[in-house]
Parts: C-alpha cells; structure tokens; sequence
C-alpha cells in the first residue's frame, strides 16, 4: 500500500523511514532508532508510520509485527500458545474479514478497563498488591479472551457476530416457526457466559474498590 497525496499522515503523527539496509529513520527527530525505540513510543503512546524509503509503502503493520516478535524472543511472553494456533487457525478461514475487528474491539475495552482497574486498586492497595492483581487480573482476562476467540470459530454466520459488536443490530424478522439454528444457539449461550464472567468480575472489583 503507497501513501498518496490523499492518505499522508497527519502531522501529529511521526512517519519512520525503513531503508534498504534495514535502517530506520526517525524523520521528526532527524536520526536513527531502533526497534526498542518504536517498541518506547508505542508505550508512551506516541503515533507514528513506518514507511519504505524507496517505495513509499506502509510498512507500519510488519515493522509492529516484528516488535512483537522480538519482545516475545526476550520471554516477554503475552501470546498464549493456544491462542497463537488458534490466531493461525483464522487465515484463509472464513472468518478472516472479521477477525482483525473483533480484536481491535476487544483489545480496546481490556485496555479501558485495565486503566480503570489500575486507578481504583491504587487507591486501596500498596503498590505490590497492585501488581499482583494487575497480574492476576491478565490471566483472566486472557483466559476469556481465548475463550471468546473459541466461541467466534464455532459461529457459523455473520448475523452472531454483528449482533455481539452492536447488541442493538436486529437481524430481518424471521417466522415465528422457525426455530433457532443449534450453532445460532451454542454460540448465544456461550457470549452470554463471557458477559457473565465479566459481570462477576466488575462485582468483585467494586467490592475491592469498596474496602
């Protein structure tokens, strides 16, 4: 994909030059990084694009690709195996078109909800405790992560999954004789046991936040 006139970043955001050798070049600062420091401003929030010198290509998605690759090299392991075998499991599958949806979605409340559990435990708690729970808390939310990727393989339609990123969609009126698709009905069944986890969860942390 070529960056055109149309589609230039925005000024807020930082355009990084990949070149040949493999060097990246930071234009805002006028000088060279490496993928650690991609891997600093991404953590500090910092937007930017990654862009071949010589083609002009967007190059962003393999360069992150790649930090993600390093950091899990060094034992920074986030990827469980499974879901890794799952992740693969998607290309080429039916599903693929919404799959990188339905992550970004997800990825965006755990990350709300991670900030909000970090402010009302910090309040309460020392910090060790608040890492230890922070820690305990990403297993869990991993574990219902995956369990929803599992739930997503077992849809067999695209009416399931609009109706879990916008409840309020309503499919076309069907007959009231027709009964529901098992499939329509495993997949219910198990969104509505993800919603329930969640639900326990947000009880006991208010009831944390509470004390």
């Amino acid at each position: 994909m070529t960056v055109s006139d149309q589609t230039k970043p925005d000024d807020d955001v930082t355009v990084i030059k990949k070149y040949a050798n493999r060097r990246l070049y930071n234009t805002a600062s006028s000088s060279y990084v490496t993928l650690d420091d991609l891997s600093s401003m991404v953590k500090a929030g910092e937007d930017f694009v990654v862009l071949d010198a010589k083609s002009g290509d967007d190059i962003t998605r393999s360069v992150l690709t790649q930090i993600i690759f390093e950091e899990e090299a060094k034992g920074q392991n986030l990827l469980p195996i499974n879901f890794l075998r799952q992740l693969i499991g998607f290309y080429g599958d039916s599903m693929q078109a919404v799959v990188p949806s339905y992550l970004d979605h997800a990825m965006s409340v755990f990350s709300q909800g991670q900030e909000s559990l970090q402010e009302q435990v910090s309040s309460a708690f020392g910090a060790a405790d608040v890492m230890k729970m922070g820690e305990d808390m990403a297993k869990q939310n991993m574990a219902m992560f995956q369990q929803a990727m599992g739930s997503m393989g077992n849809m067999g339609n695209m009416e399931a999954m609009t109706e879990m990123f916008n409840p309020a969609a309503k499919a076309p009126e069907k007959k009231a004789e027709a009964a529901p698709a098992p499939d329509d009905e495993k997949s219910s069944d198990d969104f509505d046991a993800l919603k329930d986890q969640l639900s326990a969860m947000q009880r006991q942390l208010d009831a944390l936040a509470k004390k």
